[in-house]
């Protein structure tokens, strides 16, 4: 398989797949939804946990101009909240958190409208205000993009990735399920890359799909790692990559310069004497290669190198422990990389360390599931890694955003951002499970009260959930 093309060709694709996504509403775009108006909100007297990491401030309020906040300030202080035509929601007793992020989804693997809806229904409604989705196809999340920002589908705004692996990965099926009609490792938004590659081009054509990063996946040397990233950063493109890339090692994945690493199991494998030659390796991380007590000092050395680039984790970290659960149920399942314990002193090591950590959870739940999967990860960070409940809700919340690259606009309660936030009935710093008595989600000054919530239906969610 080869991916030098035709120029020509290669490029009309991605003209025609971004005439298929309007950028007025593309994710990170700064179009207006013509259902925004200049309506003016003052919500009232709240504690509000600011996403900063910052301790609460009790009665508080919040003004806010069409899908920004104008002021925060002391209950009664804030000018103009008294002016004619104020609309005044009482928030006293209530608990204020920014809006929650989920760092890590896939909505189009392969592509399901009815089901992805369902399940962006389910985060709006639990607080979840973005969500950052790691590589699909790109033709369906573009839709399901433009039709939450624009208001058309209660849904979380949606952050998005155009992904380059190595030609090993594209025999993978869900290459198929999510490049449908198009020959695998062809498109602009899942492309294979080689030492032939022209990475300028290719970088262009995953900018012409849309989207905000470009996903390291999978089979690519330390090299061609290195080169992707730099040619992304100097088209001012973000770069997400899963921590070890097989045959890359971790050190190498974050001495290239990428935002952002996924899956902190992952980075286990840096200990590892020889190297999985390819992903599609699977065999597990020995746990005995860790240090028996206490930090280990390889991944210390992650750490720090991952401090001085500036890199997030997106640890997945609650997909690791809910598995370990479920092999107990069902011995024949194959086991994952890393057993839960493993990812969970990885995780407290990077969080002791001070390695900003986002709350991805590369899962979306079943029909059965109430609430949205980043409360899984937002529990496993308080209970299992043993972050206090005001470290967790900032991993949830400001950390997420600059992830997705959106720190400028939301992940914390402050004026100039959206007005993305969560109303809560009961302290989440006292018990992280009040999340639990979520209210109100109020996304870019649009208000979704939980008692409107209609759950998910086995009709929405198909056949996968039928086990």
């Amino acid at each position: 398989m080869h991916t030098h093309q035709r120029p020509v060709s290669r490029l009309m694709a991605a003209l025609l797949l971004a005439l298929s996504v309007p950028a007025t509403f593309a994710a990170g775009s700064d179009g207006v939804s013509p259902s925004t108006t200049d309506a003016v909100t003052l919500y009232a007297g709240g504690t509000v946990i600011d996403g900063t990491g910052a301790a609460p401030r009790a009665n508080q309020d919040i003004l806010v101009r069409g899908e920004r906040i104008v002021a925060v300030g002391p209950h009664g202080t804030l000018e103009g909240a008294r002016a004619a035509g104020v609309h005044t929601v009482d928030l006293h007793g209530g608990y204020v958190i920014p809006g929650l992020i989920d760092s890590h989804v896939h909505m189009a693997t392969p592509p399901n409208a009815k089901r992805a809806q369902a399940i962006l229904r389910r985060n709006l409604y639990a607080g979840v205000t973005a969500v950052r989705d790691m590589a699909d196809d790109l033709r369906s999340v573009g839709e399901l993009a433009r039709e939450a920002r624009a208001g058309e589908i209660p849904a979380p705004d949606i952050y998005y990735a155009a992904l380059m692996a190595g030609p090993d990965f594209f025999a993978d099926p869900r290459v198929g399920a999510a490049s449908y009609g198009v020959t695998p490792g062809h498109s602009p938004w899942m492309q294979e890359i080689n030492d032939k590659t022209d990475l300028r081009e290719a970088v262009t054509l995953a900018r012409g799909t849309s989207a905000t990063a470009i996903k390291v996946y999978a089979d690519l040397p330390p090299e061609l790692v290195k080169g992707i990233t730099a040619e992304a950063h100097r088209q001012h493109i973000m770069v997400w990559a899963h921590s070890a890339v097989f045959p890359t090692r971790p050190a190498d994945v974050i001495d290239a310069g990428v935002d952002v690493v996924s899956h902190a199991c992952y980075l286990a494998y840096q200990l590892e004497p020889v190297m999985l030659k390819s992903y599609e390796d699977h065999t597990p991380f020995h746990d005995a290669l860790l240090a028996p007590r206490g930090d280990d000092p390889v991944i210390a050395g992650l750490y720090k190198d991952m401090l001085k680039h500036g890199t997030i984790l997106d640890a997945t970290g609650s997909l690791f422990v809910r598995y370990d659960a479920e092999r107990k149920a069902h011995p024949d399942r194959k086991p994952l990389r890393c057993t839960g314990p493993t990812t969970t002193r990885l995780v407290r090591q990077a969080w002791k360390a001070g390695v900003p950590v986002s709350t991805g959870t590369d899962n979306d739940g079943g029909v059965d599931q109430v609430w949205p999967s980043v409360y899984d990860e937002i529990f496993f960070l308080a209970h299992d890694v043993g972050m206090p409940p005001l470290e967790a809700l900032h991993s949830a919340t400001l950390v997420g955003a600059q992830a997705a690259g959106q720190a400028k606009d939301m992940g914390s309660i402050e004026a100039g951002k959206l007005a993305n936030f969560a109303v809560l009935s009961a302290d989440p710093l006292k018990d992280i499970g009040n999340l639990h008595s979520i209210r109100l989600t109020v996304k870019r000054g649009h208000e979704y009260p939980r008692a409107d919530y209609k759950p998910v239906t086995r009709e929405e969610m198909g056949h996968d959930d039928d086990d």
